[in-house]
Formats: C-alpha cells, structure tokens, sequence
C-alpha cells in the first residue's frame, strides 16, 4: 500500500472564495500565534511545546478569538500538526526555522475527513456549498485528505491523497549513467541528450518590465495588486512549464531503464556562487531528483548516487585514466593513453555508470579492483 496524490484545478464562486480566504486566514493565523508561543517560551524557561500542548492552548485561543469557530476545526488542528512537523524537520537539520506565514505567498489548508466528490464532479468541504472541479483523470484509491490551495496568481487547487496498491513496472535490465549540465539539461551514457530550454531566462525581459511597474505602484493600492498578480503569473507560467519537461523526462527514463547513476551534487552550495545561482535555479536540479527518486519506486527503477568528488569529467571511461588539465571550456578531448575521443558530458555519464557498478578501468585513477564498494563513493540508493 502507498499513496499516492492527484492535484486538480477548482473554480470556487464569490461567497466560496470569500469562505476560503476566511480559512486561509485562520490557518495562517493559528500557524504563525503558536510559532511565535513556541518561540517565546523557549527563550525564557528552555521548554519546548508540541503539538499536545498547543491543542489544549487552541481551546482557549477559540474563546478569545470567536471567528476561529467559523471554519472546520480539523483544519486548524491539522495546520498545528504542520507546525509540528516543520519543526522536527528543523531538529534534524532537514530544513530551516518555521517562518511566519505571509498573505501574499502560497495559501492552504488541509481537511483529513468529511469530505467527499459527488457524482457531478463537484467538491463537498465542511461548512461550504460544492465547488465546482475539473477533474482530469481517475481517482483510484481511498481518499485519505485533501488540501485546498491558492497560488500567488490566484488560482485555486484541490489536493487529494488517497491509498492504494501501486503496481511496480516490470524490470526490463537497462542500466545508464545520468549527467546533469547547464548547456544540456541531462546527457545519458547512451548518448542521448535532453537540451535545457530555459524556460526563466526567456521570461527574465518580460518579468524585468512587469517587475519595474510593480515598484512604481503605491503600497496597498488595487493597481499594485493587479501588478503582484501579473508578476506572479509570469512565475507560475515558468514553474508549470519546467515542471512539465522534467517529469517527462523523469518518467521516459524510469520506465526504460533498471538503473540510474547520477553524481550527488551540492546544489546549495553552488547555488551561493553570484554568476551561476541564476542559471541553476533556472535549471532546477534538485527538483528533478526528487522526481527520479519518487517515481524510481513506483516504476522500479533504482536510483544511485555517486560522490560528488568522483572526477566523472576528466576520467576516461575506456582505460582510466584522468586528465587533470580539463577544464570547462573543453567540451570535447582525446585521451592521451588509449587515443579514444570523448564528449566531455557522456563521458562523464558512462563514468557514473560504471563507477556505482564498481567497474572502474584501471589506469592512473586512485581506486583498485580490491576497494569496498562503500569506498567507490555510493552514497545513497533508493528505489
């Protein structure tokens, strides 16, 4: 068993609108009072509160405040659970401190029960009339919740998380090496290279105009609203767009191949490098291996990581040896012991493949035939 969720568009009227922004409004309330509690008193006894004790406190907090026992009580003890976990995320160095919530960023909720989808297709919520939604494929499965969300462009979504047998695909015994690259999006061993389209720079002229008009817009003004929403559209027409072309080459490659070598890269820190942060936000390589590790599990395909220090570039594939002189210009080099000529990029993917399998060929390299394989740098598998 496992779950699995479907995301689809919905078109709340005025009063439901008006509703949601009321339960947004509580939540991100909720969220940000019992962040700012937490804070407090462990800046003056060192005790932490958890979700058991914030729960009692909410009690009171509806008391004080009555429009808190407006919208469905779930939904805020959920928001409070989302809390919890932001902090957990924080004590095991998997994230940074909780923020406080803000109006103008993403908004949402969750509802854990007591929701349904009627014949009609439309969306039933505690305390709300059903809103209407687009649905685009089959739900499979037992709905197990469901988060409502509102996009800085103003568009709202329905997430449903439902449980269900996910069927592994069937292995079929390909095993490549991945390289991922600013002038190529990803370059496989087989030679096989998906181009980076660059879907931010080509938007960065129209973004710099839209931008510059917002400045210029007095704050708290409807105009500048209308500005914000503009801007953010932009920003959403790029994320739609580059999460599109990453999950189909993310699927295309999970269900071809068994097996997938790609380097452990330290994405945070090459994003603090000023002349190249931009271009490796545009390309979005941390998200695209999520994409490869969630959907390695559902189509069967394992995911290896190689160490980042692995000199996958300037190696050569066929007899090993390593050519220190290589820089970022070359692009293209011909190995100075076995005369074989490489393309930089699916040389270094051939290497990665060959290096999580432990069949590195001799040469002037610094691993041997009789090194562990925990020595050759797999750092991590998952699938």
């Amino acid at each position: 068993m496992g779950n699995k969720a479907y995301k689809f568009r919905i078109y709340p009227n005025n009063e439901q609108s008006a509703f949601l922004a009321k339960c947004f409004g509580c939540s991100r309330f909720v969220y940000n009072h019992f962040l700012k509690v937490t804070t407090d008193v462990y800046a003056e006894s060192k005790k932490s509160l958890r979700y058991n004790e914030w729960a009692k406190l909410l009690v009171s907090l509806k008391s004080e405040f009555e429009w808190l026992t407006e919208v469905n009580s779930q939904s805020l003890q959920q928001t409070l659970k989302d809390l919890e976990s932001a902090f957990t995320r924080f004590f095991k160095k998997l994230g940074g401190f909780p923020n406080f919530k803000k109006r103008s960023n993403r908004q949402s909720f969750r509802v854990p029960q007591h929701f349904s989808i009627d014949e009609n297709g439309f969306l039933k919520l505690p305390k709300m009339t059903p809103i209407k939604m687009v649905i685009h494929r089959e739900i499979l499965g037992t709905p197990k919740n469901v988060t409502i969300s509102k996009t800085p462009s103003g568009k709202y979504y329905a997430s449903i998380v439902t449980e269900q047998d996910i069927a592994h695909a069937p292995l079929n015994g390909n095993k490549i090496g991945l390289d991922l690259g600013l002038k190529e999006f990803a370059i496989t061993s087989s030679g096989e290279k998906f181009e980076n389209p660059k879907y931010f720079q080509k938007s960065l002229r129209r973004l710099k105009i839209r931008q510059r008009r917002l400045s210029r817009k007095q704050k708290g003004s409807i105009n500048r609203n209308k500005a914000r929403l503009r801007v953010a559209k932009i920003h959403a027409k790029v994320q739609n767009q580059r999460q599109d072309y990453q999950h189909k080459i993310s699927l295309k490659l999970t269900c071809e191949n068994q097996a997938i070598s790609v380097e452990s890269l330290n994405i945070k820190g090459m994003v603090k490098n000023r002349k190249l942060a931009k271009r490796l936000c545009d390309v979005a390589w941390g998200n695209f291996l999520t994409m490869l590790e969630y959907k390695g599990d559902i189509y069967g395909c394992e995911i290896r990581y190689v160490d980042r220090f692995f000199p996958s570039s300037k190696r050569c594939s066929n007899c090993g040896y390593i050519n220190n002189e290589l820089t970022l210009a070359i692009r293209e080099w011909e190995c100075p012991e076995c005369k074989s000529f490489w393309d930089r990029d699916i040389n270094a993917a051939l290497n990665l493949m060959l290096f999580s399998e432990s069949k590195i060929p001799l040469g002037e390299g610094k691993f041997t035939p009789e090194q562990p394989v925990a020595r050759l740098g797999i750092t991590r598998i998952s699938g």
